[in-house]
């Protein structure tokens, strides 16, 4: 009976969720008022088949990722995630947990950035949720499952971003973020992901290196220039805010230009070109 109930909440949340409201383009023949089932599909990250599974009661084990990734993307408020974990099984994430939830007002403010890149990441610096333009920037993160979304693994051990670092300014900024993970893990120690992040990435050299070193404090800066080098317009000189949302430790980074720029020019480009491919 729960799982069913499970489906059938989801179901009925899809149908009230307009699409406008969650960033998805609305064609002209479009019949449905709310979000179609390969839409919440592609907002929570996983396959139009899963979840015809899980809201016909097929699939009745969801994990708690996978029922995070739909409150995200139904924009439940507190009430209503919390019964959606319930339905699936699950007690709603507590404060000994790294918080992956976006609340509603979190969500506003993204929504409010909508045509800016932006990338939203949890205390692991694992990514949490990136938006179309910052897709069309950086890469489309839609593919990226598991350890893939973490940061510290993509700049040590994976294929890293397009942005252009020195090998002085690489080597920092890894650094940092082991340090920033490396305080976290310390305030999360009954978060069982944490811990198994932690092993996975003790499976690289330098990461063993500069946990065991005592990484240097977290730089306390929140904004700093980055280039991208984007394969179709060429380098972009950007400047790069972390917003710090406390009461959830997130991290919100932000990727603008000046106004008039050619570099601005550039990255409204990279952004069409970018979104058109993605539509």
């Amino acid at each position: 009976m729960e799982t069913w109930e499970f489906g059938r909440m989801v179901r009925r949340c899809r149908d009230r969720v307009a699409p406008e409201t969650a960033g998805v383009p609305v064609g002209r023949r479009r019949r449905a008022s709310g979000l179609r089932r390969e839409e919440l599909a592609g907002l929570a990250g996983i396959s139009a088949d899963y979840l015809t599974r899980l809201e016909q009661g097929r699939a009745t084990s969801p994990s708690v990722q996978v029922v995070e990734a739909l409150a995200r993307a139904l924009r439940l408020a507190d009430g209503e995630r919390d019964l959606l974990f319930r339905l699936a099984g699950h007690v709603a994430p507590g404060l000994d947990l790294v918080p992956s939830r976006i609340t509603p007002s979190v969500q506003r403010l993204l929504d409010r950035l909508a045509g800016t890149p932006v990338a939203v990441y949890d205390a692991t610096w694992t990514l949490v949720v990136a938006n179309a333009p910052y897709d069309a920037l950086m890469g489309d993160t839609t593919t990226w499952h598991g350890i893939e979304r973490n940061a510290v693994w993509r700049h040590l051990a994976g294929p890293g971003t397009r942005a252009v670092h020195t090998p002085e300014e690489h080597a920092d900024f890894v650094a940092q973020l082991v340090a920033d993970l490396r305080l976290n893990a310390a305030r999360y120690p009954a978060d069982r992901s944490v811990t198994r992040l932690v092993e996975q990435l003790s499976r690289i050299p330098r990461f063993v290196e500069l946990w065991e070193a005592g990484a240097p404090e977290p730089a306390q800066e929140t904004s700093r220039h980055k280039i991208v080098d984007h394969p179709l317009v060429g380098r972009i000189t950007l400047d790069c805010d972390t917003l710090i949302v406390a009461a959830d430790d997130l991290r919100i980074m932000v990727y603008t230009a000046e106004p008039g720029t050619e570099d601005a020019e550039r990255l409204g480009l990279a952004i069409v070109l970018g979104t058109q491919t993605l539509v």
